[in-house]
């Protein structure tokens, strides 16, 4: 939500103080109490207003609150409305995509919240699936459409999405123990063998960014961001059908071939005669999709046997951070050329690869810049995802399944 008329400057004053202190924050709260136990009640207000970032994202490790996850509750409030859509108010169509739904169903598991699960699930299915999800996988943009109706506005499904939705679907039916969602990921997840995942010559069965679009004259586009390990390992264990074997090592050779100098490519083509080639509609730059990589790659499990190699190919992009103080918006990865300045929820995606401690700044960066507003939905999806894993709210076993913060003590949100 937009600040009050006149609360900018001082909200941007604030912004700057909490920078200064992240890493003292029991004074933090100290100081904020007195600015409020000292302020008149309108500048109560407006303080309580400004700092409401801070608190959403800043929480001192070792004393968490492990049934509560404020980061949730403050994205929640910002993009997601009353019926379950996760909104993108950033674009004149407030569009919202099915990547976003399953992030925001991942983000409910995390942070135990059943009922936000359940409406989010419903409205995906009843406005992107044609009120059922096991006949059909998600649209993957739904939206304002030129005549003012609120409808779908392309009816492709995206992988990405549907992976992380029967991901949040098997991980929902086991945690809260709740048999329908199980039954529904297996539903979901064939279904993405079916539609969504091809037998390419030379590469085996190898997940497609969505049904339509993405093949041509024997050329295949392929993007590395849709193929989370430790998702695809949930998801094919799910399933249950041998071919998912093929699927998480055709995705571990997409993610290699995709930076083969450590630097990844949002897209990468793939030409039976010739193996792997650069895509010529984005001539290897790697970006916004790109960023994923490093965040999935980071907050596997140790001992995941795949860990290893991905991180060794992406130690480049490692030791690139380590001495940077923000990440680029962009990185050719021919050239190794990068360009502008990457969004506040890059700082927070690397986090997970590079450590914490090792980078304070990407740290500052991404918690006094995050869930400000509901202007900027894909950076605030990444640093829920970044600083939750660095915060310790969640991690993944070497067989991919979530282990989140919050135990049987806690009460659902």
């Amino acid at each position: 939500m937009a600040p009050a008329p006149g609360a900018e400057a001082p909200r941007r004053a604030l912004i700057a103080a909490v920078r200064c202190i992240l890493g003292l924050r029991s004074l933090l709260t100290a100081m904020l109490f007195a600015a409020t136990a000292h302020a008149t009640p309108a500048q109560a207000t407006t303080t309580t207003q400004a700092t409401t970032t801070a608190h959403a994202i800043t929480t001192a490790h070792a004393g968490m609150n492990v049934c509560v996850w404020p980061a949730w509750q403050r994205f929640k409030a910002l993009y997601v409305s009353d019926d379950g859509r996760v909104v993108d108010a950033s674009t004149p169509q407030h569009i919202t995509v099915s990547e976003g739904q399953a992030y925001a169903l991942t983000f409910a598991l995390i942070g135990n919240d059943p009922a936000a699960f359940a409406k989010i699930l419903a409205w995906t299915q009843n406005n992107l699936a044609h009120g059922n999800l096991a006949g059909a996988l998600p649209a993957w943009k739904w939206g304002r459409a030129a005549d003012g109706k609120w409808t779908v506005l392309d009816v492709n499904s995206a992988s990405d999405a549907d992976l992380w939705l029967a991901y949040a679907l098997s991980e929902a039916g086991r945690l809260w123990k709740l048999p329908a969602y199980t039954a529904l990921a297996r539903t979901v997840s064939d279904r993405i063998l079916k539609d969504e995942v091809a037998f390419i010559p030379g590469l085996g069965p190898t997940v497609l960014p969505g049904p339509q679009g993405f093949v041509a004259d024997q050329v295949w586009r392929l993007n590395a961001s849709y193929l989370p390990i430790q998702v695809l390992r949930v998801v094919g264990n799910q399933g249950g059908n041998a071919l998912w074997d093929g699927v998480l090592q055709s995705s571990l050779r997409v993610i290699v071939a995709s930076a083969p100098r450590g630097f990844v490519a949002d897209w990468i083509a793939y030409r039976q005669s010739e193996g792997f080639i650069t895509d010529t509609v984005t001539s290897g730059v790697g970006s916004y999709d790109a960023i994923r990589v490093y965040l999935w790659a980071g907050m596997l499990a140790a001992t995941d046997p795949l860990a290893k190699p991905l991180i060794s190919q992406l130690r480049p992009m490692q030791s690139f951070a380590l001495q940077h103080a923000l990440p680029p918006e962009s990185f050719d990865t021919s050239t190794l050329a990068s360009r502008g300045e990457g969004l506040p929820g890059f700082s927070a995606a690397l986090l997970p690869l590079i450590g914490q401690a090792a980078a304070r700044s990407y740290r500052e960066r991404a918690e006094s810049r995050s869930l400000e507003n509901d202007q900027h939905y894909y950076s605030d999806a990444l640093t829920l995802f970044g600083l939750g894993f660095s915060d310790g709210r969640f991690r993944f076993d070497r067989n991919g399944h979530l282990e989140p913060r919050w135990n049987a003590s806690c009460h659902a949100s």
